[in-house]
């Protein structure tokens, strides 16, 4: 078993590169701004279209994996069977994909493309259109592929060729021992630092909605100094739950955070037009199918307006979900044990999906229809829209609380996960990484998230992620030629095929009943 005391050399540089950004931005937060200012515009002038083609490129590689013979393989020995059943690995997927992001963007991504449509005039019958095809295509299936290349490529090292829980060993197949060496560090630390960066960017935003939320309800200033009292209160929660290793808080917590939010979609999904959102819901769907493609790799190159949106929007979240990617992908990967490729893609790609959509066609609906009524809510604030939105519903206090609890649940719940996952990834992939370790980490993400909003608030977040990602997308991208390359030979060796020889399967039956089902 791998010593979850023993640090090794990411935790010291990984470190050393966050506290060279916390000085930075404490020291001098205008110069801060403005230099990650200047990169984000830098990547998103001249390098958007690699970000807008590298992750349409996971999508068609997810969908090759799921169609080719490799997605027979299993994520673990050919005898493993899943730990979880179906259904509670669904619920875990759909802890994994409701986060911070869908309840502070719930209402409020819709509400501005319909306000400022991206293709044509706002607050039309086409803009509210344009506005959930869009949101569903932002966190839809180019989230999901990204998430689970990570997830898949460190499943099948870690379960099935037996490597250490590093993104790093996930590139043997074409680095070799390398990986054991300095070039297998370097891209640990890019993953630790992206994986700081992903979830500090969730945090700030929880911080600015629960100060919104605050502010609103109860007319708590909305300023920076409650926004660093509010990310210290929840800091000390998640690290004192962190420090005891309370397994079993944190899975209570999950399962309340599944709860709160299944019972605030609910009720807001029956108090509010009912059949209009399910009708969205499913119209929406056909129009992000219809033009999935021309969107998928649509780099505005002719339109400068509409490219300007999409620095905002689309290149932000494509950055944002490959900052968050080591993340959730070692989480997902954590429960995947014993399910095949195919398996495995199909529930993380359609389950997280699906219920995205749905979240975001009963807030969108329901809060551009209360907009139609109140237009003064588009005038507020990103984190205090939704809360503006409850007030003209029935309920309107007890929703709000029920959406307070639920951003305060997720803050704790993905800090503590992700204290974690930084910690096995500094210890050389120690499945028990020692307190001390992870309350450093947790340490260092709060202060991250509080650098950022001192320095720039929403537009700080967004260049973060954006900037974060570029350098750890090279590895996601030698991860998925990895994945290919051993698992096609792996293919290969046992003789799986599309559909398999009467021969093979005659003379290796125990083979063909485990890994070619």
């Amino acid at each position: 078993m791998v010593n979850g005391k023993k640090l090794t050399s990411v935790f010291y540089i990984a470190l050393f590169f966050v506290l060279i950004t916390v000085f930075f931005g404490v020291l001098s937060p205008e110069g801060f701004e403005s230099v990650t200012g200047k990169v984000n515009a830098f990547i998103t002038q001249y390098f958007g279209w690699y970000y807008v083609m590298i992750t349409s490129i996971f999508v068609f590689a997810c969908l090759f994996l799921i169609l080719s013979p490799i997605g027979k393989l299993k994520l673990g020995k050919p005898t493993d069977k899943p730990e979880f059943s179906t259904m509670s690995w669904f619920a875990m997927l759909f802890s994994a994909g409701m986060g911070i992001g869908l309840v502070f963007y719930g209402a409020a991504e819709p509400l501005s493309h319909f306000i400022n449509s991206p293709t044509g005039k706002g607050e039309t019958d086409g803009a509210m259109k344009d506005a959930f095809r869009y949101t569903f295509f932002h966190w839809g299936f180019h989230a999901w592929a990204t998430y689970g290349i990570v997830a898949l490529g460190l499943a099948y090292a870690q379960f099935r060729k037996g490597e250490a829980g590093l993104l790093s060993k996930t590139l043997r197949p074409i680095l070799g021992d390398k990986v054991d060496g300095i070039i297998g560090t370097i891209i640990d630390v890019l993953a630790v630092f992206a994986t700081v960066v992903g979830v500090a960017v969730s945090l700030g935003m929880g911080a600015q909605q629960i100060n919104g939320g605050l502010h609103f309800l109860f007319d708590v200033p909305n300023n920076i100094s409650t926004k660093m009292i509010i990310i210290a209160v929840v800091t000390v929660l998640f690290l004192a739950s962190a420090w005891s290793g309370l397994s079993k808080g944190i899975q209570i917590l999950s399962n309340v955070n599944i709860g709160l939010a299944t019972l605030l979609l609910f009720i807001v999904l029956f108090i509010g037009p009912t059949v209009l959102i399910m009708n969205m819901f499913s119209t929406s769907i056909g129009n992000l199918l219809q033009n999935f493609l021309s969107m998928s790799f649509d780099a505005a190159p002719l339109d400068n307006s509409k490219r300007e949106w999409m620095n905002g929007w689309t290149i932000y979240y494509w950055g944002w979900w490959m900052s968050w990617s080591p993340f959730v992908g070692i989480f997902i990967a954590r429960v995947s044990k014993g399910r095949t490729i195919r398996e495995f893609l199909i529930g993380v790609l359609l389950v997280p999906t699906l219920i995205s959509m749905l979240w975001f066609s009963v807030f969108g609906v329901s809060g551009i229809e209360i907009f139609k009524k109140f237009p003064n809510i588009g005038k507020l604030a990103v984190e205090t829209q939704l809360f503006a939105i409850f007030e003209h519903m029935p309920m309107a206090m007890g929703l709000s609380l029920i959406a307070l609890l639920l951003i305060c649940t997720f803050f704790i719940t993905s800090a503590d996960s992700a204290t974690f996952v930084l910690g096995m990834q500094s210890t050389n992939g120690s499945l028990e990484p020692a307190n001390y370790i992870k309350v450093i980490w947790g340490l260092a993400q709060s202060i991250i998230a509080a650098v950022l909003l001192y320095a720039g608030g929403l537009g700080a977040l967004q260049s973060a992620a954006i900037i974060a990602a570029f350098p750890f997308s090279f590895v996601l991208i030698l991860m998925l030629y990895a994945l290919y390359k051993d698992g096609n030979a792996e293919r290969m060796r046992i003789g799986l095929t599309l559909k398999p020889d009467k021969k093979y399967r005659k003379t290796n039956p125990s083979a063909y009943e485990v890994d070619n089902q």
